[in-house]
């Protein structure tokens, strides 16, 4: 598909593929620069890099190729059901698996592993998400594990859906995180967007704004070093949970997208990703009307982690101790 436009009057001087990003809301921005160093986004009729600097009067041309219709296959990979009946089933995700493919992740994804379940099963899946999300009603990221749940008809599809924009939806989190919060309790509130400068980030610095609430519990110190939190998001923005602690100066273990290089690796603690994890999914049944929930503890990489992080706290009690004694023997 071709399309073409022309830098306005007041547009400030930037890089063509950040103008770009703001401009093209739904291509990211590395895709973007694929596709203006394969020459099929030009300036001016000519093929630029993606650092060339637009003005005001250039002629922008895209042509960006059409996505090549999906034929999704079922996979087998393992999946831990918790629950499943005709109309919905339960799963604990692992971390490290895409839960629907995109660019980049056409296979091996939570969705492949979906359809060779109902395919060997003889079970149904939910159409509404369409060829790419079929049964999808809410997700988890890549690295993020924890309770799903999944739609086999379009009917629970629509009333699991209902819940989830009314805020019925039980849903707990447990995340490890770099520090302890001052106070062992409190409420999250921010308005949070899309990031207008690093589009592949959720920030407060955005245009479009959308209210966002978590509420937190310290539940364990590992002394100043960490802490595990439960979380109780009552909306569900997209990377809700890793921006609202980054807010309180505390984000999560293993997230160096908003945390930085210093939440990798605690003492000699390598971190081996994002420590996240959805521990329970409460709803009400879309045909039999009852409560019901399902809760799975921590993951075992993440327990080998409270695990080092207790003999850290350990080390560095005991490191305070011996200083006191030295002192006090002089």
């Amino acid at each position: 598909m071709q399309t073409e436009f022309v830098v306005t009057a007041g547009e400030q001087p930037k890089r063509l593929d950040v103008f770009l990003a703001n401009h093209e809301r739904d291509i990211s921005r590395s895709a973007l620069q694929r596709l203006i160093e394969l020459g099929r986004i030009r300036i001016n009729e000519q093929v630029v890099k993606p650092s060339q600097k637009i003005k005001p009067g250039d002629r922008i041309t895209m042509d960006v190729p059409k996505p090549e219709p999906l034929a999704l296959k079922g996979e087998a990979i393992p999946l831990e059901v918790l629950y499943e009946d005709d109309s919905l089933l339960v799963l604990n995700k692992p971390s490290g698996i895409v839960v629907h493919p995109a660019p980049g992740n056409w296979t091996g994804t939570l969705v492949n592993a979906l359809l060779h379940h109902f395919q060997t099963s003889g079970g149904t899946v939910s159409t509404i998400g369409g060829k790419e999300r079929p049964g999808l009603v809410h997700r988890l990221d890549k690295e993020t594990s924890g309770v799903m749940v999944i739609a086999k008809t379009d009917q629970a599809h629509r009333h699991l859906a209902a819940q989830f924009k009314e805020h019925t939806i039980t849903r707990v989190y447990e995340a490890l995180i770099w520090g302890v919060p001052k106070k062992g309790h409190g409420l999250i509130e921010l308005a949070i967007g899309r990031d207008t400068k690093e589009r592949k980030k959720i920030s407060t610095r955005t245009t479009s704004p959308r209210d966002s609430v978590t509420e937190y519990q310290v539940d364990q110190r590992y002394g100043k070093v960490a802490a595990h939190v439960l979380l109780y998001p009552r909306t569900g923005r997209t990377h809700q949970l890793r921006v609202h602690l980054t807010s309180l100066g505390h984000p999560i273990l293993g997230d160096p997208t908003y945390g930085g290089r210093k939440v990798c690796c605690i003492d000699d603690v390598e971190i081996p990703r994002v420590m996240l994890h959805a521990r329970a999914l409460g709803f009400t049944h879309p045909t039999k009307g009852e409560r019901q929930e399902f809760t799975r503890p921590f993951p075992s990489d993440m327990e080998a982690i409270t695990q080092a992080l207790e003999r850290v706290r350990s080390s560095h009690m005991a490191s305070k101790r011996d200083g006191k004694l030295s002192i006090s023997s002089v």
